[in-house]
């Protein structure tokens, strides 16, 4: 997909909320976050997207989510219309279209599921997720901080904190730094996960 590659500094905003959705976005390094401000004031985070993930596919013309850099990253910015233009005739580029709006699919379905599960659950399912997407079987360095994790998980900061330490004590993880996470029993993590 053809595009322009720009530089985002951390925090900084790629999109906002309900402004027109007329360009794709392709993480080329970095990390960016999507998310809502409630109206209590509480940050709801939607999705995390690593390099090589999409985002900004919306069924509208406006964005449901804003979007920001989470660290220093580079995204390709892709307009929409040659996107739809281009899948009109294109076999292949349909099908990526399609690929991604699955995955969409699977990680919305994947958040519902949060909402039964107990912090502890949560949260294990959370590395387990970001371990499975990472060039590593045994760790992985969060680009997000732990105020990221919880607005995404729907916790406090302090619940997933402490969390994370229970998982460092029993073993199943070992906390080299607050972002650097090494598996030490996957198998423990996934039967939290259920």
């Amino acid at each position: 997909m053809m595009g322009v590659i720009m530089p985002f500094e951390r925090n900084v905003e790629i999109y906002g909320e309900d402004e027109p959705a007329d360009y794709l976005y392709k993480v080329v390094s970095g990390a960016v976050r999507t998310y809502k401000i409630l109206a209590d004031g509480r940050r709801q985070i939607g999705a995390f997207y690593l390099p090589g993930d999409v985002f900004g596919l919306e069924m509208g013309s406006a964005h449901t989510f804003s979007s920001e850099a989470i660290a220093d990253s580079k995204v390709l910015v892709i307009k929409r219309s040659s996107v739809a233009t281009l899948a009109a005739s294109n076999n292949s580029v349909a099908q990526q279209l399609w690929t991604i709006t699955a995955r969409e699919l699977r990680r919305v379905e994947a958040r519902l599921m949060l909402l039964i599960k107990t912090a502890e659950e949560r949260v294990a399912g959370f590395l387990l997720e970001m371990i499975k997407r990472s060039n590593d079987a045994g760790t992985v360095e969060l680009p997000m901080s732990r105020q990221d994790i919880a607005d995404y998980l729907g916790l406090t900061i302090e619940t997933v904190s402490r969390t994370m330490t229970q998982l460092e004590h029993s073993a199943a993880i070992a906390l080299p730094s607050s972002r650097r996470v090494v598996i030490r029993n996957r198998s423990a993590l996934n039967r939290l996960n259920g």
